[in-house]
């Protein structure tokens, strides 16, 4: 081999997909065979182009295009072999300015090569069981509240970091800025009705979920939301799944919800879909009613907890969910919110109004690191 291909070397490739190129493995012994993904982020979003990636001996790039994939914005691919604590990779990008490094939720530390301005190394951790478990690795998304009873988190879209199905389609502007208005909205709902309160008494959760446009191991397209309910930690338990479908204004047109041992069940605008705890064997074994959730003429959808008042998250005063929603408690407006996330930035800002009692103000600010989602403050 030529000294730019030695061995040890893989050029990640000339086109997106990255080209594979097979080097001989070396014996990884009694380590069991592990994955990590890596996210090679540059400093200014330009014409999507490749790097050229140097391995360890023993290791190589996961095959296939949807594990090593290029934006305007970064490059990201998935690398197989013995468990490790720690491997080091070069990365030569001729002309490309580099940020960091992202692995999980971490910023790797890079060490330049004095003697080509080009190229850095950094050590990855190759520990994964899966490929499927790197896919923090490629979101940026964060946490507002994992609590008992409810996880919920936000992703963070940027129109520079398309992958996948969303490399061909129009930028989803409405619905990225509707779902975040929409998720505050249903944490607000879940907690005021006791539905968190109920599911954690239980052991279970609701998690509010959003879509991501980067992830080509989980293409969420068509835009969707998710407001889910596990019975019991996590998605390992039993679960009710809805696929909350939205449209270029934001509103919820059509819920897919997959159920445990059901497989999907479809809903569309006036059908209630109940959702139920697995506990015990009323309602064909799906246990308990836990809520109705039913999809409205507006776009919105209405949230009634088997007891109290139903509420709902409504269009706004344009009507429409693009630029706020409106959160309804028996039919009369209680909250008004509405959200800006500010992605090149790191930072989301939730503006409530109290309809119902102007007290119930509050504007909050969320910063969290733009490049993993982690909150910072």
């Amino acid at each position: 081999m030529s000294g730019a291909l030695t061995r040890r070397t893989l050029i990640a490739g000339a086109s997106a997909a990255g080209l594979a190129l097979t080097v001989p493995r070396a014996a990884s012994g009694a380590e069991p065979t592990a994955y990590a993904a890596f996210r090679v982020v540059r400093t200014r979003p330009d014409t999507p182009s490749v790097p050229e990636i140097t391995l360890p001996a023993g290791y190589s790039i996961l095959a296939g295009t949807r594990y090593s994939v290029a934006s305007r914005a970064e490059y990201y691919t998935f690398v197989v072999g013995p468990r490790s604590t720690g491997i080091e990779i070069a990365v030569r990008w001729p002309d490309v300015a580099v940020e960091t490094v992202v692995h999980q939720d971490t910023r790797l530390a890079l060490r330049p090569d004095p003697a080509d301005g080009d190229r850095f190394t950094f050590t990855l951790p190759v520990t994964q069981t899966s490929a499927d478990a790197n896919q923090p690795t490629l979101q940026v998304w964060s946490f507002p509240e994992n609590v008992s009873g409810m996880n919920w988190r936000i992703e963070h879209n940027d129109a520079d970091r398309v992958a996948g199905p969303w490399t061909t389609v129009p930028w989803p502007a409405g619905e990225v800025k509707s779902v975040v208005h929409q998720l505050v909205a249903a944490n607000y709902i879940c907690h005021a009705s006791g539905l968190v309160a109920t599911a954690a008494a239980k052991g279970h959760r609701w998690v509010l979920m959003g879509f991501e446009t980067n992830n080509t191991l989980h293409a969420d397209n068509p835009p969707h939301w998710h407001i889910s309910y596990n019975s019991g930690r996590d998605f390992n338990a039993k679960t009710h799944n809805p696929h909350l479908w939205l449209d270029r204004e934001g509103k919820n047109f059509y819920n897919g919800m997959d159920v445990t041992g059901l497989g999907r069940l479809r809903y569309y605008v006036g059908d209630p879909a109940p959702l139920y705890d697995f506990i015990g064997t009323d309602n064909g074994g799906r246990g308990n009613l836990t809520c109705t959730m039913t999809l409205r003429e507006d776009g919105g959808i209405d949230l009634a907890a088997p007891t109290g008042p139903t509420y709902a998250i409504a269009a706004g005063r344009d009507g429409t969910l693009l630029e706020e929603v409106t959160v309804l408690r028996d039919n009369a407006p209680w909250l008004r919110i509405a959200t800006v996330d500010r992605v090149k930035f790191g930072v989301t800002a939730f503006e409530v109004t109290g309809l119902a009692d102007p007290s119930e103000s509050v504007s909050r600010v969320l910063r969290y690191d733009r490049l993993t989602g982690v909150i910072t403050r």
